[in-house]
């Protein structure tokens, strides 16, 4: 049982909330048991697991898969454990993970049909929940832009609930790179933006075609030189009085719409 949470290692774990350790060592934290036991369909992936004794008591069988893959379980008391974490009440257990970010030819060359462009998304959960729409929606991969959240923030990775280990995910390319490799690939690109074209007026055979959508900021939208470079600027219609969608919410309907169109 781990009890010290200024012991050199736990601190040695704890700096992987930062992004600089996180870069350097190629690490990240997962918390929380649904995110390890989609972790644990891959468990190269896991490095170690840090866990309470009444979590590894609640989820014996999760706790024996980790076993049989040969991956390490540390014992932890809750005080060390809320020292591995960002979080005012730990989910008991944090894995330790290696990073499974693709190159952006990657996810071309599997043939994809949907994907979702993250362009300066800043707010992490907004981030993750858009991850985990596209999971839901049968997306083929998700690529966040150079100016966009770290993906391995822990507030993302928490808010993905494990589809960070389903499809794969670009990090760091830019939006032109993105955007022309689309266009290469024979992908339509549509900008999710409240001033374009009413979701509802596209046909399926529009949206069952090859599509990029893309996402922009929570708070300023597009950058001009972006709506240049898509091909249509599409909006979700509002049928009742608020103002606007929440990014992620608008984010599902956008992909949910192409899934449908697509799957038919």
């Amino acid at each position: 049982m781990l009890d010290d949470p200024k012991a050199n290692r736990i601190r040695g774990v704890a700096k992987l909330n930062k992004k600089d350790a996180r870069s350097e060592t190629g690490l990240f934290l997962l918390e929380g048991i649904q995110g390890l036991k989609e972790a644990l369909d891959r468990p190269k992936l896991i490095q170690e697991i840090y866990a309470t004794d009444v979590a590894v008591e609640q989820h014996p069988e999760l706790f024996a898969r980790a076993t049989s893959a040969r991956v390490e379980v540390h014992l932890v008391t809750e005080q060390v454990l809320k020292a591995l974490t960002d979080t005012q009440n730990p989910q008991g257990v944090i894995a330790v993970c290696r990073s499974l970010d693709v190159e952006l030819a990657d996810v071309f060359a599997q043939q994809p049909k949907l994907l979702a462009l993250l362009a300066n998304i800043r707010d992490p959960g907004n981030a993750g929940t858009v991850l985990r729409a596209a999971d839901a929606a049968g997306a083929d991969g998700v690529i966040f832009s150079d100016n966009s959240v770290d993906v391995y923030n822990p507030k993302v990775v928490r808010s993905t609930t494990g589809s960070l280990f389903h499809l794969p995910f670009v990090v760091g390319a830019t939006i032109p790179e993105t955007i022309a490799a689309a266009k290469a690939a024979g992908f339509q690109v549509f900008a999710a933006n409240g001033g374009g074209d009413s979701l509802e007026t596209l046909k399926d055979e529009v949206l069952k075609q090859p599509t990029l959508w893309v996402f922009g900021n929570e708070a300023w939208g597009f950058e001009p030189e972006t709506l240049e470079l898509v091909d249509r600027q599409v909006a979700v219609p509002i049928y009742g009085a608020a103002e606007s969608l929440n990014l992620a919410t608008a984010a599902s309907i956008c992909l949910y719409a192409t899934a449908f169109a697509q799957n038919r």
